[in-house]
Order: structure tokens, then sequence, then C-alpha cells
């Protein structure tokens, strides 16, 4: 699960070249349809007969107490785990073990914790590009949605800034960011949160939300969030 969440993330350097796994083509809707989960036969379940469905373009934000299955929901939406029962349709796809990656390939996640290279701020967010081929004004961009850009500007070498081990020059709300603008800069046609603002104060972290809400249309945005502040902003709440 781990290397897959890096995939996913951006965070792990190496190119991904599947040729047998093409784009699954996301134009309508995800449908969640009766979908139950447990960990184990012996265990209950963490999710029971749940049903929804996301428009492309949505803004929808799961919330819920801990241990209800926030990160698990997220789990399945992004091919981590595969439902112990129900169906997971985008469009009219049926999603299973043999088109999971396919499905993968519109995702990028921001996990709780985001996984930093010992290199510039630059590779970090445009990480597993060549040097030579990133897009500054883009990594630019995303760096001013995800509110990051104006610490980035004090920094002596700006954007050459190095990070240091897993990130150890920067703050968690920092590492945050800089994870929100990778997800940005990988131009995702679905962009998951884990609470990806935990770390942030309140005026920071609407900030961040309003950015990303509003920056393009037709991206869909699925945030899991620990508290009520912004659910104003979305166009759906999951409530676990």
């Amino acid at each position: 699960v781990e290397n897959i969440l890096k995939i996913l993330d951006g965070g792990d350097n190496s190119e991904i070249k599947d040729k047998e796994h093409t784009l699954l083509e996301f134009k309508q809707r995800i449908l969640f349809q009766n979908v139950f989960f447990k960990y184990n036969e012996k265990s209950a379940n963490i999710l029971d007969k749940l049903n929804f469905e996301i428009i492309k373009g949505q803004k929808v934000v799961v919330k819920g107490q801990t241990g209800k299955g926030k990160t698990t929901l997220i789990n399945i939406l992004s091919g981590l785990l595969l439902p112990t029962e129900g169906q997971i349709y985008i469009d009219d796809t049926l999603i299973n073990h043999k088109n999971i990656k396919n499905w993968q390939k519109n995702l990028a996640i921001v996990p709780q914790t985001v996984f930093l290279n010992d290199v510039t701020i630059l590779e970090n967010i445009a990480i597993a590009v060549n040097k030579s081929s990133i897009d500054l004004e883009r990594v630019r961009n995303c760096a001013k949605i995800a509110q990051i850009n104006k610490f980035i500007e004090t920094l002596p070498k700006q954007f050459e800034e190095k990070v240091g081990e897993k990130g150890i020059r920067l703050s968690g709300g920092q590492k945050q960011r800089l994870g929100i603008a990778r997800a940005l800069y990988r131009e995702a046609k679905v962009i998951i949160l884990d609470e990806p603002t935990n770390a942030l104060d309140l005026e920071t972290e609407k900030k961040v939300i309003d950015s990303i809400i509003n920056m393009d249309k037709n991206i869909t945005i699925v945030m899991i969030s620990h508290s009520d502040n912004s659910l104003n902003y979305f166009d759906k709440i999951i409530d676990l």
C-alpha cells in the first residue's frame, strides 16, 4: 500500500512505464453502490451499505468521527482497497482488480504525511519530472494556489532551496502545502486530500481550501476534513 500511495502522491521518483494499463476516461460520475468493507472475516464492517454519487467537477468533503471509515472510504475510492461487497462504477465501467490501475491514472493524493525527497522545492513539486522539463510557471502557479508561494519567496534560493531529508527543514503545514502543490502540478482529474490542512492555523486553512475549491470547475475534489470550519465551501458532504 505504501508504494502505491507514493505513486498516487507523486512521491515515487521512478518513471511509471505501464503500456498495459491505459487511462480509464472519467467523464461523468463516480458511483458507490451498496459498498461494504471489513478488514477480515471476523471483524465488523467498517463501511456498511454505502451509496453515493460524485459528479465530475464536484467538490466533496468526507466527515465523521474517528473510526467511522473516512480513510477506508478514501482508500477504496483511490483503489488502494477493493470493497468486501458492492460495486464502484466510473461512468458505466465497473472497477475491479483488472482495471484499477487504469482508474488510478486519473488520481493525485495528498496524504496526511507527505513524502519529500532531499532535493529542491522545485523538484519536489514537479516530482518524477526531469528537471530540464519542469514548467516553472506552472510550479509557481501551483505553489500560489497551495498558499506556499510567499514562504518560498522568503528563502535565499526560493524554488531552488533544498528541503532536507524527509523535508526536515519544513514545518508540518509547509509539507502539507507542498503536497497540495505537487498534486496540482500533476493536473489530475481527481484530487483526494486526506486531512490536508490539519497542521495549519484556521486562517491559512480557509485560504488554502478556498483557493483549491475555486481553481478549476472540471477538477473533482474529495477531501477528508477533521473540522466543520470549511464545510460551506463544498458541493456535497458525505457524513459517516
